[in-house]
């Protein structure tokens, strides 16, 4: 167990809480000047400062600008944060243990103790991201995804599992239990954590950035890096600046008919457009009890899709009940509720906490929405969206006027329909059944999917109830769509069950697929062959439609142009309709048995008909039952062979689990930084390129570098399995950034995907961006990438750095970041700079065809952070760029080399 960290306690602060029979040593915010007048979220950093103050990293200095934070003013106060505890899926998990496993190696080649690199906070991974939805609309779907789950991943589940027993303070939930945000909330999170006689709130940072699903049980936490959370499960505080808090005030209550995921939605759209990046998202007032805990998680999740670090809602009654109702010990419960109140972490629905920035909200004014084509902020009354559709698709099926090609020229004009809207009617031969026609706009993928929802009773109700209503009056899914059910935790299969829900949602083909992410994350499976095959050969901008977090370009299905984020209901819904043309509020969802029309209206269920099976169906023996073995696993999972001892015995022929090379020849000091010079850009980049653009993610394909790659090592197609089952060899990893086949590289004009010019080469020829890096590489060129705004938004990829960073990129050049990729491009050593206010890659003049210098790096070597360095062309374009290094502690990793570097270096000294 790790040491209690014994605080200096400038501010006799440290005092005594008594519930029932036990004594907790706190550390009470009451003795801290201008702490009652904080937001809740920022008092809970205060504790922290509070409980870990030892007078250099973390000082009274620290705790004092804290408590007298100035709520107008810009964020500019560095401050440590130690966090309680780490959390992983497998995706990121992965090479976050492979990364450990490499520093114990590392550190015994320097003379050290490899027992040394053990996580020193509690480490939890839950295998969420590895199943895909092969098989569909069976009854023994689940089964058949698990087998060939365990089939792809057995080497990478072994390797787990040596880590399991490796590491102390590490525990993996084994595969098929759930997805890693609704087991935390519903077993994982401690809401007042006790460890060494003290208590304290639970905080965390997590390998996924929709860790903030947390913040609805009023628990602290974000998603960062996986070399951050590394660094975190080592003892390393993280470096953060005092944020902003921008209070969002509920009132009123949500109208009959409306879903936490409109009430989502609608939030997601007035964040994004109001700007919170790298901000805390506080909810207050008096609606806030109105809220259940279940939509409380669901908007926290939806943190990273509306940009602020945090979305978190303060502990109240609701807070407890939901911890009753899933199984925590009455003790716990009375802690809570105790420490809470001692601390002043109670929510009040009356007070208003000093905000930097309000927004409001009268929840009865949230109507039925989706979200899409390709963003989660791009939010659509449900009755406008077929008409939304019909001007999207024109953006799918007409030449790209950004490529300097005339849009709808006349020789391939295409056809419209009697609405306007372009047709390409394409007949499909199926194996077995009739032939039918699909069309643009046809929905391809309806998946109830992802934590977001699936962690959410209310509406995972509603969807068997419309599913129940819709096959007793005779309707069916279309036999295009293909139709998955991918819960958060096996709870929710138990209340379908109870209430006797399932065999409707199997009728209509939403058959169990799997307990994991699934579709969210690019694990929808291929199309069935048929439809797959029409949809290539007539090139139509078809839809998917998911209860998910995520719709950017490229993520779901490679065949899929068109992507919404909808409710669970609406996606049974759509399912029923087929089409993303169905005015779904007003046209015939299809007839029933006598002939007569049904809509939508007619097989909505009634708040009153859900509210009530949610009362007789879920209770907390439910909970006890799926989490009392949580860690123990299948048969499946309790077989597999256990490798054995302190650091891993590597494979030489694995292609899942290779050891990277970020530790070769390093020394016990750092080299001096150094200016970047003679170097060439890798990629010029747009708006809006998120880390699903960077990252490799999703299947790999075989005339692709990371294919040849595989099928050079021995590598059958079939078995390829996705970017994210592979994150732990680094070499697919590399042969897969910055290859999505969304992306556009400016400087390859006219490609899609991960194509560049490779300037080594006479005329600069076009090629793929890993071939044209290992001739850069080989020949000692630097790298750069030049990019647009929000360069890296989206999921908090560690890969997305790494990538960049063995690619050869030495420095990024964006107009503005999304907060974790620029943290983590620090990380791995990658320098990040943004062109002066107002200046982009085309007010300058670049091409991306230029030779680039960068100097003033080297200010670095004294200690000190230049505000900017000076970046000049062979073409003769020169510009101060801003420096990105936002805190010491980044310096710090920068000089390094990168995070864990850094760390490695600071166990070796102690």
């Amino acid at each position: 167990m790790k040491e209690t960290v014994v605080s200096a306690n400038s501010f006799d602060a440290r005092s005594t809480l008594q519930v029932g029979d036990e004594s907790y040593e706190i550390f009470r915010l009451d003795k801290v000047a201008g702490s009652d007048r904080l937001p809740y979220s920022l008092k809970v950093l205060l504790e922290n400062l509070l409980r870990t103050e030892d007078g250099a990293n973390i000082t009274a200095d620290h705790i004092r600008a804290l408590g007298g934070w100035d709520s107008q003013a810009q964020p500019s106060q560095e401050i440590q944060f130690t966090p309680a505890r780490v959390i992983m899926q497998d995706f990121t998990g992965v090479p976050c243990v492979v990364d450990l496993a490499t520093m114990r190696e590392a550190v015994k080649e320097l003379g050290g103790d490899p027992a040394k690199i053990n996580p020193l906070a509690p480490a939890e991974l839950v295998i969420d991201h590895s199943v895909i939805a092969d098989v569909f609309g069976a009854p023994d779907a689940f089964q058949r995804n698990v087998e060939l789950e365990y089939g792809r991943n057995k080497e990478r589940y072994q390797f787990l599992r040596w880590g399991q027993t490796a590491f102390d303070e590490f525990k993996v939930v084994p595969p098929g239990t759930g997805i890693v945000h609704q087991v935390n909330i519903e077993h994982l999170a401690r809401t007042v954590m006790v460890r060494g006689g003290q208590a304290y709130p639970d905080t965390l940072v997590g390998t996924d950035s929709h860790t903030t699903m947390v913040n609805g049980l009023g628990v602290l936490g974000w998603g960062v890096g996986g070399i951050e959370a590394e660094a975190a499960m080592l003892g390393q505080p993280v470096s953060m600046l005092i944020p902003r808090v921008v209070g969002f005030k509920l009132t009123g209550e949500l109208p009959t008919g409306t879903t936490a995921t409109d009430l989502v939605l609608t939030i997601t759209e007035m964040l994004r457009k109001h700007g919170v990046v790298g901000k805390f998202v506080e909810f207050y007032g008096e609606g806030v009890a109105s809220v259940p805990l279940a939509n409380r998680a669901t908007i926290g999740n939806m943190s990273p899709e509306f940009g602020s670090t945090a979305a978190i809602f303060p502990i109240d009654a609701e807070t407890l009940g939901y911890l009753k109702l899933t199984g925590r010990s009455a003790q716990q419960l009375a802690l809570v509720e105790a420490y809470a109140k001692a601390q002043g972490l109670w929510l009040d629905p009356a007070a208003e906490p000093d905000f930097s920035e309000k927004l409001e909200l009268d929840l009865a004014t949230v109507v039925p929405s989706i979200a899409g084509p390709k963003r989660p902020q791009d939010r659509i009354v449900l009755a406008e969206a077929a008409q939304q559709f019909a001007h999207d698709v024109r953006n799918y099926v007409s030449e790209d006027e950004e490529a300097g090609k005339e849009s709808f020229p006349a020789s391939d004009a295409p056809a419209l329909d009697h609405n306007g809207v372009p047709t390409k009617p394409t007949l499909v031969t199926p194996a077995e059944g009739a032939p039918y026609e699909i069309d643009h706009g046809a929905v391809t993928v309806a998946a109830i999917t992802s934590c977001t929802n699936t962690s959410n009773p209310y509406v995972m109700v509603a969807a068997a109830l419309v599913a129940k209503k819709a096959v007793e009056k005779g309707l069916t899914r279309k036999p295009w769509v293909k139709t998955t059910l991918a819960p958060g935790s096996k709870v929710v299969t138990d209340y379908f069950d109870r209430a006797g829900l399932t065999p409707y949602l199997d009728k209509l083909g939403f058959n169990l697929v799997g307990y994991g992410c699934t579709t969210c994350i690019g694990n929808s499976g291929p199309l069935p062959e048929e439809v797959s095959k029409a949809v290539n050969e007539a090139d139509l901008a078809v839809t998917s439609v998911l209860s998910g977090n995520r719709n950017f370009e490229g993520r779901i299905n490679p065949d899929v142009k068109m992507n919404y984020l909808a409710s669970p209901p609406l996606v049974v819904a759509y399912a029923i309709a087929g089409s993303m043309k169905v005015d779904i509020t007003r046209d015939a969802l299809g007839t029933d048995q006598d002939g007569n029309p049904v809509r939508l209206s007619d097989i909505w269920p009634s708040e009153a008909e859900v509210n009530e099976v949610v009362a007789s169906a879920i209770g907390q023996e439910m909970f006890h039952q799926s989490y009392q073995d949580v860690f123990a696993g299948d048969a499946q999972w309790q077989a597999l062979p256990v490798p054995t001892g302190n650091t891993f015995e590597w494979d030489p022929q694995s292609t899942y689990v290779r050891k990277p090379p970020y530790f070769e020849g390093m020394g016990h000091e750092p080299e001096p930084v150094t200016d970047i010079t003679g170097a060439r850009v890798l990629a010029k980049l747009g708006d809006s390129v998120t880390t699903d653009h960077i990252s490799p993610a999703g299947a790999i394909k075989a005339d692709t570098p990371a294919g040849k790659y595989l099928t050079e090592h021995g590598v059958e197609r079939r078995d390829f399995n996705s970017y994210g089952s592979r994150r732990g060899n680094h070499e697919v990893m590399i042969r897969g950034t910055f290859a999505n086949i969304r992306l556009r590289n400016q400087i390859a004009p006219g490609t899609e995907g991960g194509f560049t010019r490779d300037f080594t080469q006479e005329g600069g020829p076009v090629g793929f961006i890993y071939d044209a890096s290992a001739n850069y590489l080989a020949q000692g060129v630097p790298l750069v990438v030049l990019a647009g705004k929000e360069y890296g938004s989206g999921s908090s990829r560690d890969w997305a750095a790494k990538g960049t960073a063995l690619l050869g990129v030495k420095a990024v050049i964006a107009e503005s970041y999304e907060r974790i990729h620029r943290s983590n491009l620090i990380g791995m050593g990658v320098l990040p700079l943004q062109y002066p206010e107002g200046a982009s890659a085309l007010s300058l003049g670049l091409t991306g065809e230029e030779t680039f210098s960068i100097t003033g790096v080297t200010a670095l070597n004294d200690g000190s952070t230049p505000r900017t360095v000076k970046v000049t062309t062979d073409s003769g374009v020169e510009f101060d760029a801003v420096v990105r290094i936002d805190t010491p502690g980044e310096a710090d990793y920068y000089r390094n080399g990168g995070i864990m570097q850094y760390v490695l270096r600071s166990l070796l000294r102690k």
